[in-house]
């Protein structure tokens, strides 16, 4: 907890960017009948009963400095995926970047390990060094500030039925275009100082 406090506390250096990561699914949910449209005085209508497409998976990339993010839509959350999503941030969303601050949490394929299960040795362990790694604790996912924006996500433009994968891309591109339009950046004032207050049941009795 105290590293991730820590590494909070950085300055903003763009050659050091500091990038959460999260995950979240959707259910895929299809309209059985056409909904009635809103009218003066009467809101929308939708008939209870709606068709199951699935599932899909979304990793979002938080930078919360900058007021910037990513979002990967996946059919899967596996080791290949994250792997996959790692280059992405790595390649293409920082490529000038000398090192990437990643903070995320311990789901057992957010480690270094799932990059060899992607891609060759050399190209994994050059992945790795892209990266310095952090995690939040174990039942302390709350510290890591790519959920606060999936829950941002799910209540601006997830909190409805959406039919297919294809829909979900769409809708989520033009929730990400008008978000990082705004440079919307996290106000995290919780410290390590705080932590030790307020959380003192934690630490070890001296």
């Amino acid at each position: 907890m105290e590293d991730v406090l820590e590494v909070y506390t950085r300055p903003h250096d763009p050659a050091r960017p500091m990038v959460c990561l999260d995950e979240t699914s959707k259910q895929l949910v299809a309209e059985t009948r056409q909904p009635v449209a809103m009218k003066p005085g009467r809101p929308a209508r939708h008939d209870h009963e709606y068709r199951r497409n699935g599932t899909a998976n979304l990793f979002m990339m938080f930078s919360p400095l900058e007021g910037r993010r990513q979002v990967k839509v996946t059919e899967r959350r596996t080791a290949v995926d994250y792997a996959h999503v790692l280059r992405e941030l790595s390649d293409i969303h920082f490529a000038d970047a000398k090192k990437i601050i990643l903070v995320q949490d311990n789901l057992n394929t957010h480690k270094p390990a799932s990059l060899y299960e992607a891609f060759p040795a050399a190209e994994a362990r050059r992945l790795v060094e892209r990266f310095e790694w952090h995690y939040t604790p174990k039942h302390g996912s709350w510290l890591n500030m790519a959920e606060s924006e999936l829950a941002v996500l799910a209540s601006q433009c997830l909190d409805r039925r959406i039919a297919d994968r294809l829909m979900l891309e769409r809708e989520v591109a033009a929730w990400l275009n008008r978000r990082n339009a705004q440079r919307a950046a996290a106000d995290w004032h919780f410290t390590n100082h705080d932590a030790r207050v307020k959380l003192k049941n934690l630490y070890p009795a001296i």
